[in-house]
């Protein structure tokens, strides 16, 4: 396995895994005992850093993962998130944001618990909560640090002046926001800043939720409880229109005796080499096909071929429903 490093010298594969399609957002949750033989078959091929959230089920994905890593718990990299207004007891969701630092306090003793750890080694704000300033939070994640129960501090979805912000307080070591080939908004401005102080990159949705593999036409049906379902990008009409840039993806990975989701993650490896990607899967094969990405070599002709051909399409659909896009680039 290749390794990668994000910020402040933290080292991982060169590609993670993404646990949150396995309790929720694509559908029912699969099989419990399943997904802990995926997650600790992906380990044994080399994967180090694995991503949840609070938010996902909410809780049972730290559940999930927490279960799963616990005998290997020092060989790997744990990721989990704070931000969302989320009732610690119930699950039950506000609706919105909720930074205060009394409440990430809390939260990240709850993910301990479940992740059944003493330490978050990655610990991200989920989404930017407008009404606690930036520096409050990072302040909080620094003492969280200082006590030893965090390692890292990571931002998700957030605009650069708060990353400049929050950096200044407490250096961050990663951003994730989505990023791929079907959504490519991080390279106008944030690419850039996280170069310029040296934060490591974790794009989710590197295959654009499924998109870019050339398993979904403008007749897939998801199952209702999908989030696709809601997304505009994902209307029958917008994926009609979108299936063009799976139509390059397609033909270079056909050249390279490769599969649209390698060609796609390859791609992504290929921008910089503090770039991490996180493809989620709740397939054996799947995750077997990803890690094939990172032997794939796209040459300098190959890149310029991709930009060429995709530079003349134009994505149809917003990436996220409304309320939901309101909530990033804060």
């Amino acid at each position: 396995m290749k390794i990668r490093k994000l910020g402040n010298g933290l080292e991982v594969s060169a590609l993670g895994l993404g646990c949150m399609s396995m309790t929720s957002a694509y559908g029912p949750a699969a099989d419990k005992h399943s997904m802990i033989k995926l997650i600790r078959s992906a380990h044994d091929q080399g994967i180090t850093l694995f991503d949840t959230a609070e938010a996902y089920g909410p809780f049972s994905n730290e559940d999930l993962l927490g279960e799963a890593l616990q005998p290997i718990r020092d060989q790997v990299v744990v990721a989990t998130k704070f931000g969302f207004d989320i009732d610690l007891i119930t699950g039950e969701r506000g609706g919105g944001t909720n930074s205060r630092p009394e409440h990430i306090r809390a939260v990240a003793e709850a993910a301990l618990k479940r992740l059944r750890t003493d330490r978050i080694d990655l610990f991200y704000q989920h989404r930017v909560d407008p009404e606690v300033p930036i520096e409050d939070v990072a302040g909080t994640v620094k003492d969280l640090i200082a006590q030893g129960k965090v390692k890292h501090f990571g931002l998700s979805e957030a605009g650069v002046q708060t990353i400049r912000r929050a950096h200044a307080v407490q250096p961050v070591t990663a951003v994730q926001s989505e990023y791929s080939l079907f959504w490519r908004g991080p390279e106008h401005e944030l690419l850039g800043v996280l170069e310029e102080l040296d934060i490591g990159f974790v794009p989710f949705s590197p295959l654009g939720a499924g998109f870019l593999t050339g398993q979904i036409d403008e007749n897939t049906r998801f199952d209702a409880s999908d989030f696709r379902n809601f997304v505009p990008r994902f209307s029958p009409e917008a994926r009609k229109a979108n299936l063009a840039l799976v139509d390059v993806v397609k033909s270079v990975a056909q050249r390279k005796d490769a599969t649209p989701a390698q060609v796609a993650l390859a791609w992504l490896l290929a921008q910089k080499p503090w770039i991490v990607p996180i493809p989620g899967t709740t397939k054996q094969h799947r995750l077997e096909e990803n890690l094939g990405a990172i032997e794939l070599e796209l040459t300098g002709e190959d890149l310029r071929l991709i930009d060429d051909q995709m530079s003349r399409i134009q994505v149809q659909g917003e990436r996220l429903p409304e309320p939901a896009l309101k909530m990033t680039g804060l």
